[in-house]
């Protein structure tokens, strides 16, 4: 298994406690990573350790902000998804929130 792209207790921890909140909300894979779906659409994953929020507007640019903190990079080939933000475990108090955002609420 790619070990950047495997889950991990941390990722898992914030999946549950969004599940407990939603429960019309699913786990799922995006480009074979973890993820956790609102419908049919990816909102995060596990990925390097953090996660990747799938984030427009305000919540992108807090994300980006954080220190460490890059566009999401799937291939590693320098094509970036602009809309996909990589946020280390340093940086997990902001998970939840930036989930909220990820998930539209």
């Amino acid at each position: 298994m790619n070990e950047k792209k495997a889950s991990h207790p941390l990722y898992e921890s914030l999946v549950q406690a969004l599940v407990e909140q939603d429960p019309t909300l699913s786990t799922g894979k995006l480009f074979g990573m973890p993820c956790l779906k609102q419908g049919k659409k990816a909102a995060l994953g596990a990925y390097d350790g953090g996660v990747v929020f799938k984030l427009e507007g305000p919540a992108h640019a807090e994300a980006l902000a954080l220190d460490g903190a890059v566009l999401f990079d799937p291939g590693g080939k320098g094509r970036p998804m602009k809309g996909w933000v990589v946020v280390g475990p340093e940086h997990q108090s902001a998970w939840l929130s930036l989930a909220m955002a990820a998930l539209g609420e």
